[in-house]
Formats: structure tokens, C-alpha cells, sequence
């Protein structure tokens, strides 16, 4: 295959296309849990299921300290 002039220029500029298509795809986030610290500051459930859960496991820490079974 003879490489012209006209070829390369056509070449180039289908990579540079897909170059400038993939600058303006932004990269997919990585998991990390710490994305989803503070989500749910506000919300009243959320307090309520903290309060439950606290109430849980005092219940169990208290339960394990007198040796009783829960």
C-alpha cells in the first residue's frame, strides 16, 4: 500500500476525531465508599434507622458484657 500525502492526511485526522471524541468523554468514576459519606445528612429516616441501630447494638454490648445470649 502506497502511503500519500492525501492518505496520511486522511488518517490523521480520523485519529485525531477519535482522539477529541475520547477528551470529551469523561472517565468513569472509580468505586470508592467514601463517595457516599454525607448523603443522607437530611434525612429524617436515615436518623431513625441510626437511632435504631445504636439502640441494637447497646443492647447487644450489653447483653455480651453479662455473658446472656441475645
Amino acid at each position: 500500500m502506497e502511503l500519500t500525502l492525501e492518505a496520511l492526511a486522511a488518517r490523521l485526522a480520523v485519529v485525531e476525531k477519535k482522539l477529541a471524541e475520547r477528551q470529551n468523554t469523561p472517565l468513569p468514576r472509580k468505586k470508592d465508599w467514601r463517595r457516599v459519606v454525607g448523603m443522607f445528612t437530611d434525612s429524617e429516616l436515615m436518623r431513625q434507622i441510626d437511632t435504631e441501630g445504636q439502640a441494637i447494638r447497646e443492647a447487644e454490648r450489653n447483653a455480651a458484657q453479662e455473658g446472656q445470649p441475645e
